[in-house]
């Protein structure tokens, strides 16, 4: 069978992305056997359809067209192996017959995405098709109308059927346009404009003999006799860019969104099911479901599965349906293999229904040099991109593992966020790391906009850090840069981020800042101390910060600060101690200075009690601090002089958070008793004031620590039974450090360490 030469070249409507369409786009095409196939698609792409053919191609994979001098103003046309376009491509491909893309070219859609989005008449609707034919037809869900009226029933007919089906499609989407005209879509004017140039074109080569693959809304425009003035008034003065086109791999969970065709459908996986089952697609969709749930443990039998088919066929038939559709299915699964819950019914809807299957381009596809230099280092490093998330761990003293993570870390730096540092598992310390890994298609615009930095991952991470270096405007932003070039290994960037490391350094006053930048600092030092780096420079840039915070921090927590302020304050000088244990190797003078600094803070009743209370603590783990001192630093602070809310944030500063306090307080009765002593005391209206505040810092404490500290207040601080699990302890803190005993476990620890 041919095209009718008095009804014009054979225009196959369809919806993007529909199985069902892309059957009978295959039938229709071997019925009707044109001599040329014209694609909804920009025609840039033509260069790269010849790749549809070759062995590496493996659809899901996208057509990306993105302006040259801006890679990140792009677009995709996504093709899984059921869309209608795809299969109309590889048609034509087996037969040997050409084919096109005829919408309208990415160089004048991108340009014009960069002056704004789409403007509508004021009173416009941005119509649904298949949603107004749905109702029409008396359905609430489109997508169950299309299953019904195309997948179900018009999936395998004959040609003669299936050229029926577009033609009352056709005829249906034509009602719609003589109804609400472009319905809200003005551009699709333009676009339609453009495809009947193209089709002109390819009617002086084939005259009618030839099919165009098109959405099913553009039928009536194609169809229409529009002059060729008229399209060329609407295609005039219409702004350009230059483009560049390539081929990347997509995913069915991308699939899941909106995309190039504004198509993005729900249930990818399913579909994807429809298209490749060749019979029985019910019976092997519920054998898949039953596979995934005894994957993961759950007792499914074959009578489950017999069952579940049962229940599908018979919901399908009370509601009308030709065959079970997804809702069908998912109800008989949630009745029979899932006993009624929706906690395994969210795992095959994640699995099964959307899916993380990846797609693959071949190795000769034209991709930017940035992305053949990335491709050749995964291979080399064995370093899949893959859909789903997967946890990588990394051992940083052997070569590859180091190699992995400073591909990583360049990638991050060049903002390509293939992985995600995460807290490991299995251990910690400086020679672990931790990586979550996941490839998203969007990747690809962020390779292509790096390109602009170099040919290489490291080229082009070395000469962005270089660029952010000089453009930083504050302390933070440069010390972050500093840890993320150690991390990724960019020696050559280092002399200039240290450089401005020490501009921004000498200008800053503010001893928050400050404070802030000094823990990134310090770590930076010691992930160059693992990785071999020399970081000498950043040593002294670290420690002439650390001396600045030291002169300026007590006069800045006297300044009257609100709540809010001091417990930022009280977090910098967390993070200060931190780093001054890093950075007293190499200075133990550095150590005795910032403790004098601390206990000017612990002992100046002007400071804010979160700050003198985190100061007494810190003092007090480092051995600095005396016990008596200690019980009286907290008397002062929680007696009837002070203000409950100031009282109840020293006891936040001292005891708070996951520094263990609760075990402290377990072990020292008379401190116990001090704050026991002033809680009973404070007021009723005060007391209402610092609850919030006391249930916050005890509210952390493990369990077991509230259960014990409940029981030794239920019997009274400074009770005999209190005393006694003191044991000889008369000061509370236990009693002095047994040699041998702690001897003995040295091995111990030493052991946990390494592993």
């Amino acid at each position: 069978m041919s095209p009718s030469p008095t009804r014009g070249p054979l225009l196959l409507g369809v919806r993007h992305h529909g199985p069902g369409s892309a059957r009978a786009v295959r039938a229709a095409l071997e019925a009707a056997r044109p001599q040329a196939v014209l694609i909804e698609g920009p025609p840039e792409g033509d260069a790269l359809l010849p790749l549809a053919a070759e062995k590496g191609m493996r659809p899901p994979v996208a057509l990306l067209a993105h302006a040259a001098d801006d890679p990140g103003r792009a677009a995709f046309w996504p093709l899984a192996g059921f869309s209608p376009e795809w299969v109309a491509i590889r048609w034509a491909q087996e037969h040997e017959v050409p084919v096109r893309f005829i919408d309208l070219p990415a160089a004048h859609s991108l340009a014009t995405a960069a002056d704004g989005p789409e403007r509508t008449e004021p009173d416009a609707v941005r119509l649904d098709p298949l949603a107004v034919l749905a109702e029409t037809a008396g359905y609430d869900d489109p997508e169950r109308w299309w299953e019904d009226v195309v997948e179900h029933r018009g999936a395998r007919g004959t040609g003669e059927d299936v050229l029926g089906a577009f033609e009352a499609l056709g005829e249906a989407m034509g009602a719609l346009r003589e109804a609400y005209g472009d319905g809200g879509h003005r551009r699709d004017l333009v676009r339609e404009a453009y495809m009947r140039q193209r089709m002109r074109v390819a009617r002086r080569e084939f005259g009618d003999a030839y099919a165009v693959v098109c959405g099913a809304w553009h039928v009536p425009a194609l169809r229409a006799k529009a002059t060729v003035a008229a399209d060329k008034a609407l295609l005039s003065g219409l702004p350009k860019v230059k483009v560049e086109t390539a081929w990347v791999p997509w995913t069915h969970r991308r699939l899941a969104r909106a995309g190039g065709y504004g198509a993005g459908i729900t249930s990818p996986g399913w579909y994807a099911h429809l298209f490749t089952a060749a019979d029985r697609p019910v019976e092997r969709w519920l054998t898949k479901v039953a596979g995934l749930l005894r994957e993961e443990d759950r007792q499914v039998s074959s009578a489950h599965v017999i069952e579940a088919v049962r229940l599908a066929e018979t919901l399908a038939a009370m509601r009308g349906r030709p065959l079970p559709g997804l809702t069908e299915t998912l109800e008989a699964v949630r009745a029979v293999m899932c006993d009624g819950s929706d906690i395994p019914l969210a795992l095959i809807e994640d699995r099964l229904v959307v899916g993380d299957v990846l797609g693959e381009v071949p190795d000769g596809a034209p991709v930017v040099p940035l992305q053949r230099d990335l491709t050749r280092q995964q291979r080399t490093l064995r370093l899949k991109a893959e859909a789903q998330d997967r946890e990588l761990e990394l051992d940083l003293r052997k070569d590859t593992d180091t190699a992995k993570s400073l591909l990583l870390h360049r990638l991050r730096l060049l903002g390509i966020g293939w992985g995600t540092p995460v807290a490991s598992r299995s251990g910690t310390g400086t020679f672990r790391e931790t990586w979550r890994l996941r490839w998203e298609p969007e990747l690809s615009v962020r390779i292509a906009e790096a390109g602009i930095w170099g040919t290489t991952v490291l080229g082009a991470a070395t000469a962005k850090a270089e660029a952010d270096a000089a453009a930083a405007e504050e302390l933070g932003e440069v010390t972050a840069l500093a840890e993320q070039c150690l991390l990724a290994g960019l020696a050559q960037a280092l002399p200039a981020v240290l450089r401005a490391l020490a501009d921004r350094a000498a200008l800053d006053t503010d001893v928050a800042r400050l404070a802030k930048a000094l823990p990134a600092l310090a770590r930076s030092l010691r992930y160059g101390d693992v990785r071999g780096t020399d970081a000498t420079a950043l040593g002294a840039v670290a420690a002439g910060l650390a001396e600045r915070i030291c002169v300026a921090l007590p006069s800045a927590c006297t300044a009257g600060l609100d709540a809010d302020a001091a417990a930022e304050l009280r977090g910098h000088v967390d993070g200060v101690h931190g780093a001054i244990g890093l950075l007293a190797d190499a200075d133990e003078g550095l150590r005795e200075r910032w403790s004098a600094v601390l206990a000017v803070l612990a002992d100046r009743d002007t400071v804010p009690g979160v700050i003198r209370g985190r100061a007494a603590r810190l003092l007090l783990d480092d051995g600095r601090l005396p016990a008596e001192e200690t019980a009286r630093l907290m008397g002062l602070a929680l007696s009837p002089a002070s203000s409950p809310a100031d009282a109840a944030g020293w006891i936040e500063g001292f005891a708070g958070g996951s520094s263990g306090g609760g075990t402290l307080l377990v072990h020292d009765d008379r401190l116990l008793g001090l704050i026991d002593t002033w809680l009973v005391g404070v007021p009723e209206r005060a007391f209402t004031d610092v609850l919030p505040l006391l249930r916050r810092t005890f509210g952390a404490y493990e369990p077991g620590v509230k259960r014990t500290l409940g029981e030794l207040v239920r019997r009274g601080p400074g009770s005999a039974a209190a005393a006694a699990s003191a044991s000889a302890a008369p000061e509370g803190f236990g009693p002095e450090l047994d040699p041998e005993r702690a001897d003995a476990v040295v091995g111990l620890v030493r052991m946990l360490l390494a592993g």
